[in-house]
């Protein structure tokens, strides 16, 4: 058995840099490591979150979810893996693995991850090695609201009569049935 030694590195705007050293045994799954991470930084596991297998670029790559979405539906589809059932050694195979994390998909928290040590030492439980700089209160990052696009009643009402759908608007009694 290894412990896999990661650098952590809170992708923010603000001026202080903030990133963990998380030590875990290989053979733990993606969700300890997450929950390690989330607790190193503050954070509510309440919301859905993603790993993405990564490359030097830090393009995304392979999807490893927090919970079953249910896309089973397809068998064409390429099935995203699960965070607790996944283990951390089927996945890091490069001495400098690279992921990414993204924590609530609204806020945009969004973590790299890079492997930068492979140790003889095997922690039973996921364990923060170093601690640089204070994060940010999980719900100080704003929902972009321009961003979400809904629709009220009275927007569904316009688009109606744009295309004409609201011909009949008091009711089926020019139809005789």
């Amino acid at each position: 058995m290894a412990g896999l030694k990661f650098r952590v590195l809170l992708d923010e705007k603000g001026n202080e840099e903030v990133f963990r050293d998380i030590l875990i045994d290989e053979n733990d799954t993606f969700e300890s490591l997450y929950k390690c991470i989330l607790d190193s930084v503050g954070f509510q596991q309440e919301q859905m979150a993603s790993f993405y297998m990564s490359n030097d670029n830090w393009d995304k790559g392979f999807e490893i979810t927090y919970m079953d979405m249910g896309f089973d539906d397809d068998p064409d589809l390429i099935q995203p893996a699960i965070m607790g059932k996944t283990k951390l050694k089927d996945f890091v195979k490069n001495d400098d693995q690279k992921m990414i994390l993204v924590h609530d998909f609204l806020r945009m928290w969004i973590f790299l991850i890079e492997l930068i040590d492979v140790t003889d030492k095997t922690p039973e439980n996921p364990k923060v090695l170093v601690s640089v700089g204070k994060a940010p209160k999980e719900d100080s990052k704003s929902v972009e609201r321009d961003d979400l696009q809904f629709q009220t009643d009275s927007d569904l009402d316009e688009d109606y009569d744009e295309f004409g759908f609201n011909e009949f608007e008091d009711g089926y009694d020019e139809f005789d049935l």
